[in-house]
């Protein structure tokens, strides 16, 4: 089991304070390192969510903060990683982040396969699956993406698609309602 406390850094650390931002307890930058502010605002979530308030962040306050404590399979991780590196190589972290939780989103959405592996390798869902970009050897920073988005990091609010706009040729994608922009990309 892991913990965090006053101190920890990370991108776990980080993942806990944009969650803590989404619910209204934190306020200040989402950086990853696990100071006083984040401490505060661990305490206040919770004392709302009858927790322990000690600042301590382990599996009961990561379930409450609705963080996945359970770890995927290595196949799992590697494939989400894969598509990760293949479509987000030179984007900022939080767009990596973003593109596994769209993929993550699709495995939980009744219009999608149920299986990261099912869903990656959908016939047109990914251009780095068509064009072998997902073959390339695998980032660290891809690693840790499909990682923090396995444990329930979603920059994109739930996003089912992305798209980057200055190379999309489909119409219909368009057709899709942008909820944000992470970089290059667009998330609806």
């Amino acid at each position: 089991m892991a913990v965090y406390y006053w101190g920890s850094s990370g991108s776990r650390v980080a993942q806990i304070q944009q969650r803590l931002k989404d619910l209204g307890y934190y306020t200040d930058n989402v950086d990853g390192i696990f100071g006083q502010n984040t401490y505060y605002a661990v305490v206040n979530f919770q004392s709302s969510n009858g927790l322990n308030p000690d600042g301590i962040v382990g599996n009961a306050t990561l379930e409450r903060l609705g963080i996945s404590t359970e770890a995927a399979s290595e196949d799992e991780l590697y494939i989400l990683a894969s598509v990760i590196n293949g479509e987000g190589r030179g984007e900022p972290y939080t767009g990596q982040v973003a593109i596994g939780a769209v993929v993550l989103n699709r495995v939980a959405s009744d219009q999608f396969p149920d299986t990261i592996a099912e869903v990656v390798y959908q016939s047109g869902a990914f251009d780095s699956v068509r064009d072998g970009q997902i073959n390339l050897a695998l980032s660290e920073s891809a690693l840790n993406a499909a990682l923090d988005a396995l444990n329930g990091w979603d920059p994109t609010d739930g996003a089912l698609y992305f798209w980057n706009p200055s190379t999309a040729t489909s119409k219909w994608i368009w057709s899709i309602p942008i909820k944000t922009q992470i970089g290059r990309h667009v998330f609806g």
